[in-house]
């Protein structure tokens, strides 16, 4: 199992004083598969915080993604505000972890996102796809599944989950070979746990690990398969069609783009699914979700047979 850090093993006073802060007290949250958060909160109702445990990054990884965050902040994105420490440092290194502090997004997580919200998460991929590329500091198709990932998928125990993630990436090769699309800034994991519904009825977006530079029609893509599955795990042209509506609004698709998205739609769901497979029964075997990857291939079938 990976591991991550705890309530119990977070030495606090140490990081309360880094940042300045008198006698937080701390509150795991749920979520995130990779890292451990804390709320903070200090006496009297001050402002509160969430604490990043980096637990999968080192320093210049950690370093990097402080960057981006803050980036898309400055950019007028809304999203989680950085907190520097005492000494003007993004991270925090303590007992060789790097820590992120940022300051909490009033709000709360609704899963699944409501249909009403919809438009307003195709309006924030829209905003983010209209940056332009070079105010970033991003890494260039890491969202996709490289040489190294197709080699470690065809050592998969599942023989026939290796072959299909093999012909799935070979037909949207095809499909993409003929593209001339211009890539721009993407978030890559837009599920609605990376979305904070405010007090104000907005929307507010976290956690970049996943963001690069690529395709947008990808990242809509990967917006498909967080927020537009019915309970049964198959597509809902309703509530993509709401989403669509949002980005549209801001960012219109052509006709030729529209044709395109169910092949990147598909092509996000190949790219869950290997993680998921490397996640649950290679890198950390998990038999409670060893079988999780499944969804995806079943979701993909769907959206083909459309």
């Amino acid at each position: 199992m990976a591991t991550y850090t705890s309530l119990e093993s977070l030495d606090l006073p140490s990081l309360a004083d880094r940042y300045g802060l008198r006698e937080p007290v701390a509150e795991p949250l749920k979520g995130g598969a990779a890292n451990s958060s804390f709320r903070l909160d200090t006496p009297g109702g001050g402002r509160a915080y969430v604490l990043t445990a980096l637990d999968n990054h080192d320093e210049a990884g950690a370093r990097h993604l402080a960057r981006i965050t803050r980036a898309f902040a400055d950019l007028g994105l809304p999203t989680a505000h950085v907190v520097a420490n005492s000494d003007g440092e993004d991270i925090t290194v303590l007992h060789g972890k790097p820590y992120l502090l940022k300051e909490l997004i009033p709000g709360h997580v609704e899963e699944p996102l409501p249909d009403a919200l919809l438009p307003a998460a195709g309006e924030l991929l829209a905003q983010l796809h209209g940056f332009p590329a070079e105010a970033l500091d991003l890494p260039v198709g890491t969202r996709r599944l490289n040489a190294a990932h197709r080699a470690a998928a065809r050592a998969f125990d599942d023989r026939s989950f290796a072959a299909w993630l093999d012909e799935q990436l070979a037909e949207i090769g095809r499909h993409e070979a003929d593209r001339q699309r211009p890539a721009v800034p993407i978030h890559g994991d837009l599920f609605a746990d990376n979305l904070i519904v405010r007090p104000d009825g907005g929307l507010s977006v976290i956690d970049w690990e996943t963001a690069s530079v690529d395709d947008p029609l990808l990242d809509l893509g990967m917006a498909a398969v967080g927020l537009c599955q019915t309970p049964e795990g198959c597509l809902s042209p309703e509530r993509f069609r709401l989403l669509l509506g949002g980005y549209d609004a801001l960012r219109p698709l052509s006709a030729e783009d529209r044709a395109e998205l169910p092949t990147e739609i598909v092509h996000a769901a190949v790219i869950i699914a290997f993680h998921r497979y490397h996640r649950h029964n290679v890198r950390f075997p998990d038999p409670e979700r060893a079988t999780y990857y499944q969804q995806m291939v079943t979701f993909a079938g769907t959206v083909q047979a459309r």
